[in-house]
């Protein structure tokens, strides 16, 4: 069962078109000890776990459809882009700023949505990227939020060209913070949303699927021992392992069978999976992840 959400990750829309290379010394340049290159890590290894991490906004979409109202509180401040000075907190707070701006999307709150677009290009610029993020169509995108499969599928395609180039230029561990920033922005909303709904079962259920995203972040994590930076965030993260020790997952294997739907033959996955999660389990989940995120957007 592919896990629902997570990690907008700074990719509501990016442009890959010809004629924008980046300049790839700058690039290098940019990068302080946060972003230090260990040219002992495999990335065909990295981009395949990356790869696995499923996609963006359906996060957002549950809880629009299961009646919650839109809550500007629950975001990071656009306001807080002064204060994130170097590569580390940028590229964190890219991803959180990605969730952020899908949740606008999904709502269609377009005022807000605009100045998360300036955030993002601001903090993309930063770190080098901004040639792949294109603006007139986030903006036409993030106006028009009918067209979801579309934009759930481009938003996936064009995180994996950044993905794919950051890892040709031994930097894949920008994409890993991207990528946490993004899922923990999706876990925060998800848990006050949650607790504050302790009989939607559904919400919980999201969040209990998430012990199998954590354990593939934490492998990805593995692979920078020398990252001090990533190593604090390493820490953090167990502790956030933790409070999700409690809840079990159940696979339960049942024989696939064929129907036919509208004519067509499909195949029909009877196996189930089964999620054993409490409102308490809930809130400590919660109580973690809130700190972890005070720390990034601080």
């Amino acid at each position: 069962m592919r896990v629902l959400f997570v990690v907008l990750v700074a990719t509501i829309l990016v442009s890959c078109g010809p004629g924008k290379k980046p300049d790839e010394a700058a690039f290098e340049n940019s990068l302080d000890s946060a972003m230090n290159e260990d040219s002992g890590i495999d990335q065909e290894v990295i981009g395949s776990i990356l790869d696995q991490i499923p996609s963006p906004l359906e996060i957002s979409v549950l809880l629009k459809e299961s009646g919650t109202k839109y809550d500007k509180a629950l975001l990071n401040s656009a306001d807080n882009l002064s204060k994130y000075n170097t590569n580390y907190k940028m590229a964190l707070n890219l991803g959180i700023y990605g969730t952020d701006l899908g949740y606008t999307n999904i709502y269609e709150q377009n005022q807000d949505g605009i100045k998360y677009l300036s955030t993002i290009k601001s903090l993309a610029n930063e770190l080098n990227i901004g040639q792949f993020f294109d603006i007139e169509t986030i903006g036409r995108l993030a106006s028009n939020s009918k067209n979801l499969d579309s934009l759930l599928l481009i938003t996936t395609q064009n995180f994996n060209a950044i993905n794919h180039y950051l890892q040709a230029q031994n930097r894949s561990n920008l994409s890993v913070l991207l990528l946490t920033g993004g899922w923990l922005e999706a876990m925060q909303v998800t848990c006050q949303v949650a607790a504050k709904n302790p009989t939607h079962k559904e919400l919980q259920e999201k969040i209990g699927e998430q012990k199998i995203t954590l354990e593939q972040i934490l492998l990805l994590y593995s692979f920078y021992p020398n990252d001090e930076n990533m190593a604090s965030l390493l820490t953090d993260l167990k502790e956030l392992e933790a409070a999700f020790q409690q809840i079990n997952i159940t696979y339960t294997y049942k024989e696939s069978t064929m129907e036919v739907v509208n004519g067509v033959a499909v195949i029909k996955d009877n196996s189930t999976t089964t999620i054993n999660i409490t409102p308490e389990d809930v809130k400590n989940i919660m109580t973690v992840t809130n700190s972890i995120r005070s720390k990034i957007i601080s």
